[in-house]
């Protein structure tokens, strides 16, 4: 390798250093986020190593073609060095404070998000299932009223029928009446009950 070669080597692995001791501090400030499942741990932890191992040796095999020296190493040792003594404890700073802005962004959209489409679809959802219950309501009302018009006069010949027959067949006629009576009570409930919850 020619001298400017060298040099800049030298300076990319510098640089290299610097930056993989902002990736590392800003990989550490994520890792109790998934420090309890082991097995992503050590996943995330193979991964973040071997990404940027790669990504330290793609820049040198752009420098100087790939060749390992000891002063390569001594040179990303010295980057990392300088990050920590001059730049660490503000970098640390400045990433805490990126994290509330876009921390905050984030809960903003959120919220804007949930006041205009979610909270209306609710709404609109509500309001339709109310619309369509009340018109089941009302055509059940509607079809009762034109049964009971439709079965009136049946119901009076059933009435001078019933006046005419035997007592043992009348009793049979008031169990049967007093199931239709339970029935009709339980439906009435569950009609009301379904109303109120959807209020």
């Amino acid at each position: 390798m020619t001298l400017s070669v060298q040099f800049i080597t030298m300076i990319a692995m510098v640089s290299s250093g610097f930056y993989l001791g902002i990736i590392n501090d800003t990989y550490r400030r994520f890792t109790p986020y998934w420090k309890q499942k082991i097995i992503l741990s050590y996943v995330m932890e193979i991964c973040f190593w071997l990404t940027q191992t790669l990504l330290l040796f793609y820049v040198l095999f752009r420098v100087n073609g790939g060749e390992l020296r000891l002063y390569v190493f001594v040179a990303c040792l010295l980057g990392f060095a300088m990050y920590q003594v001059f730049a660490a404890g503000i970098y640390k700073r400045i990433l805490e404070q990126i994290i509330l802005v876009i921390t905050g962004i984030y809960r903003f959209f959120a919220r804007l998000v949930q006041a205009l489409i979610i909270t209306p679809i609710k709404w609109i959802f509500m309001l339709f299932f109310t619309i369509v219950l009340w018109v089941i309501r009302l055509v059940g009302m509607i079809l009762l009223f034109i049964l009971k018009l439709l079965f009136a006069p049946i119901k009076w010949i059933a009435q001078v029928i019933y006046h005419m027959l035997p007592k043992n067949i009348k009793i049979i006629f008031h169990k049967l009446a007093g199931f239709y009576s339970t029935i009709k009570n339980i439906w009435y409930k569950w009609m009301k009950y379904i109303t109120f919850k959807r209020r």
